[in-house]
């Protein structure tokens, strides 16, 4: 591969300092950053200073065991008008969980009693492989990209078993969740009226899709 442009030089600056960071985002126009701690803390840089108060504090119900902890957070693709967020963490029965927050009226704070939690998946042998990003497509579903259980070598076959909802990339509907109806199955998911296979599995057999990406090219 050959470039036609100049020597790229590249620089470090220090922006914030945050224990345990181990995710960052911003709603798109937004020139805050929200950063993540695994502890179960979001806190916002703004303007090069970090804000005193958390954006949210959830740690009170995160376990930070092995690999787990809040690992992400995705904002609604309408957060600028409906101000919902979802977070994507370990529980301490080591579920991993997906919950829907809401901003309060003060816009750098969540309202903490706004909490829906949209899914909650059994992973109770192991304290690796949970997976570990929410994120939503240009499709405006939630895809969750969850770990295997954990283990050497995926012992418990989970990649691979349709039943379960481990070791998959996930898509749902979340834009009506309510108390009731927590999400619904796009109708494009592969295995929707699918005997012995989970509907909200849009991928399977991986191993611990930490991160990943839209290619946004076409």
């Amino acid at each position: 591969v050959s470039y036609g442009a100049s020597p790229l030089t590249l620089g470090l600056r220090e922006v914030a300092r945050v224990d345990d960071a181990v995710f960052a985002a911003s709603p798109p126009g937004d020139l805050r950053l929200f950063i993540l701690d695994r502890s179960g803390r979001i806190r916002i840089l703004r303007d090069g200073s970090l804000l005193t108060l958390p954006f949210l504090d959830i740690s009170g119900r995160v376990l930070m065991e092995g690999e787990g902890g809040l690992l992400s957070m995705a904002f609604h693709p309408q957060f600028a008008t409906n101000g919902q967020f979802f977070v994507y963490y370990t529980d301490f029965q080591r579920n991993i969980v997906v919950d829907r927050y809401t901003v309060s009226a003060n816009s750098n704070i969540a309202d903490p009693t706004s909490a829906l939690q949209i899914i909650s998946i059994p992973h109770p042998d192991f304290t690796n492989h949970f997976g570990g990003l929410a994120a939503f497509g240009s499709d405006g579903f939630l895809y969750l990209g969850t770990g295997d259980g954990g283990g050497a070598g995926d012992p418990l076959r989970n990649g691979q078993n349709f039943a379960t909802l481990l070791g998959k990339m996930l898509r749902l509907d979340v834009n009506n969740a309510t108390a009731a109806r927590r999400y619904t199955i796009p109708p494009g998911n592969p295995f929707v009226n699918t005997a012995g296979r989970r509907a909200e599995i849009w991928a399977a057999g991986l191993r611990n899709p930490f991160r990943f990406a839209f290619d946004t090219s076409g």
